[in-house]
Parts: C-alpha cells; structure tokens; sequence
C-alpha cells in the first residue's frame, strides 16, 4: 500500500460539520473556530476564496443535518458569530462573500421543510455582520465595501441570486439594521445605508425586485414615520427633563417599587429590556433628503418607465412627510376588487340594528302590556315592524313570494313508474272491487 494522503484541515474540517452525529458535528464547529482565530492571527496566513467555500459547504450541510428549533437556533447563531473570529475586515468579508455565493448555489436543492432554518441563518449572518460594522464605528469606507458586497452578490443581475434569497434579503434588512444600530445611527448614516437601494430599484429590470425593494425599504419608512416622530419627541422631552434637573417622583409608602431590588433579577431584567428597547426603536430619516436621492436615481434618462412611475410615487409620499403631512391610511385592496364588499357590511350591519331595535320595541310592549292577546301581539309585530326587514315566510324563505320547494318521489316509486308495474297493480284492484 502507498501512503495515505494527508486531506488539507479546510476538507477534514467540512467532512466532520457534515457528519451524521451530532456530537460530532459539535465538536467540528468549536474546532473550526479556534483554526479561524489560529490562522488569521498570523501576518501571512489567511483563507483563500476556494477554502472558504469549502468551509461553507461543510457548514451548510451541518445546518441541513440539525433538526430540532431550539437547537437550529443555537447553530445558526454559533454558525453567524464564527464572522468575529476573523481578525481583519478583509476576511470577514471574504467570509461573507463566500456565505452568499454558498446560499445562491445551494438554494434550489432545499427543501420547503427546510427553509425557515436558512431564512433564520441569512438573518443571523446579516445580523453580526451589521454587528461587526458597528464595532467600528460605522466607518464609512467600510459601510460602502460591506453594501457593494450586498448588492454584488445578492441584488446585481449577474450575481444568479434565486428570487427567494433576493426577496428575503430585502425584507430583513431595514429590520437587522434597526435592532443593531437604531440607537446611535443618524439620518446621514441611514441615507447612506439606504442609497444602494435607490440605485438598484432605478436601474433593475426585474419586477420583482423592484416591488419588494419599494415595499421593503422605502414604503416601510414612509409607514413608520409617525412612529419615528413620536419617539424623536420623546427623546426631547426626555432631554428637558434632564437639562431642566426635575425633581424625581418617590414611591408612595407600602409600593413594591420602594423596595430593594434584587441583584440577581436586575441582571437578568437587563438583556430583556435591552431587547425590548431594540425592538420598539425606530430609525431617523430626513425624508427631504431620501426623495432627493430617490429623485436622483431615478430620473435618469436609463431608467425604466414602469421604475420611474412607481419610484415617483414613492418621492410623492416622502415630499409630503417632509412637509408634516402623514399619508391616509388606504383603501384595502380588495375593496376595489369587489366594489360591493362594502356595501355589503353596510347593510349586514344595518339589518342588524334593525332587528335589534325591534327586539327592544317588543320587550317594551309586552312590559307594557302584561297580559296581552295573541291577535293584538300580532298586531303590534305587523304594525311596528321594519319595513327594510324582511319577513319570515312560512316556507322558510326570507323572500316574498318565494315558492315552496317540492319533494320529489324516491328512487324505488320512479323506478316502478318506469317499468309500468305500478298502474297494472292499480287497475286490478279496480276490477276485483267491481266483482
């Protein structure tokens, strides 16, 4: 036998995140962990664009193994945090790259069982990666790399992103980004982050994308804008109150809030109302300043038709919010389809008020009237009935005149009437009576 080939740690790595025990599987990911932090620490070490994508491989699969949701929930977030583990912003980002080029590449093969455990890992990874972006501050120079990254391997027409990738990217974006950085990003930062999208929805000839980005990014900014006013004059309530030094409120005597908190629990309340406090915030956005972008991009002479009209609806709404007017809520979609859908509930609900205030009409009189007779109470029901009520018909009907449906013979009868054995039956006992 000639000697065994020794596999590169990238291949032995993703064959062990593949396997078929968990344990093992387990114990891959910390191992892949500590090989990460290992190899970049170094001056000339680093992972190749082929390496990670092997890497991926193997971890794609060890989600596709996972079952349980407790469980797939601790993976993807161990999974989405290895982004820290890299030590330059180059690799974190090849490391990204290569996620999303592995998620368009596998997508069709995946199963619709099991699809929410990868929606919840591009999630995730999204996530920590806007998570890595704020540990530097928000740098601009590395907030353009990140998005061009975004928008090259998700939303560019030459990236062969499927639609469900594209489609779920678009909807969790604004929503990763608010949870990570609603709490210190400002209106500039937000615009920027933002721009990419108006390029994108401006130049794309595909419907789709430009539906869910309107739906996804703009529209839901115009549909958050009280929200985000509400809590901006909050904010500077709050500040008064601090500048203006206000007296603090003590607790009435015999209240539970004058007690002595219990250090244990306060430890413990403060991630929920960190995260309480993430999910209620609302990013700022000079609405001015995004329909001029918007208007910018797109009325280029390149851009579509069907784009600039949808687009400039969009500018109608956010000139209108940076002039203090807040849009109406509109009409259902599907009262245009079914133009008599509400006049429908109308006269449901006017019948029932009807018949509510005979039912009150009636209790009135018999009150009245302890002991009264029944050709007088049938006079009174006739006589103070609703005329836009319509009777009950002793058929069963609720329309006048409607006739009484007939019962039909049974099987067996028809069946006789059709041989002719009924009538002969018939005509003897005729003649035996005669006899």
């Amino acid at each position: 036998m000639g000697p065994r080939v020794q596999l590169p740690p990238e291949i032995q790595l993703a064959q062990r995140l593949a396997g078929n025990e968990q344990v093992t599987r387990d114990r891959a990911v910390r191992k892949l962990r500590k090989y990460i932090v290992a190899r970049t620490q170094r001056a000339e070490g680093g992972f190749t664009h082929d390496e990670l994508l092997k890497v991926w491989k193997g971890l794609f699969y060890c989600v596709w193994m996972q079952d349980k949701p407790l469980l797939q929930e601790e993976l993807g977030r161990t999974i989405s945090q290895l982004i820290h583990a890299f030590q330059t912003t180059e690799a974190q980002h090849l490391f990204l790259q290569t996620f999303w080029q592995t998620m368009n590449r596998e997508w069709m093969g995946i199963d619709r069982l099991r699809l929410d455990k990868f929606y919840m890992l591009m999630r995730m990874v999204l996530h920590e990666s806007l998570k890595a972006l704020k540990t530097r501050g928000w740098d601009e120079r590395q907030t353009e790399q990140l998005l061009e990254l975004l928008m090259t391997e998700i939303l560019h027409p030459d990236s062969q992103a499927p639609n469900g990738v594209k489609s779920h990217f678009i909807e969790i974006f604004l929503e990763e980004l608010t949870k990570v950085g609603a709490h210190e990003l400002t209106a500039d930062q937000n615009l920027r982050l933002i721009g990419p999208f108006c390029t994108v929805a401006a130049q794309t000839q595909d419907s789709l994308v430009l539906h869910n980005i309107t739906r996804g990014i703009f529209e839901a900014i115009v549909e958050q804008a009280p929200l985000a006013i509400e809590e901006l004059m909050n904010e500077l309530e709050e500040e008064e109150e601090r500048d203006g030094d206000t007296p603090s409120r003590e607790p009435p005597e015999g209240s539970v809030s004058g007690a002595e908190p219990d250090p244990g629990k306060e430890q413990a309340g403060d991630d929920e109302e960190e995260e309480e406090d993430s999910a209620g915030t609302i990013l700022q956005f000079d609405y001015e300043a995004v329909a001029n972008r918007l208007f910018e991009t797109a009325s280029r002479q390149d851009t579509p038709p069907q784009n600039r009209k949808r687009l400039y609806k969009v500018i109608r709404k956010l000139q209108a919010l940076s002039e203090g007017l807040f849009p109406e809520d509109d009409i259902p979609e599907k009262a245009y389809r079914n133009p008599r859908g509400g006049r429908r509930v109308r006269m449901k609900k006017r019948l029932s008020e009807s018949q509510l205030q005979n039912k009150i009409g009636r209790a009135a009189e018999e009150a009245s009237c302890p002991d009264p007779s029944p050709a007088s109470g049938r006079r009174r029901r006739s006589a103070g009935a609703d005329p836009a009520v319509p009777r009950e018909q002793p058929g069963g009907r609720g329309r006048r005149g409607a006739p009484r449906r007939r019962r039909r013979p049974w099987a067996g009868a028809r069946a006789k009437a059709a041989d002719g054995q009924a009538p002969k039956a018939k005509r003897k006992r005729t003649l035996e009576g005669q006899k």
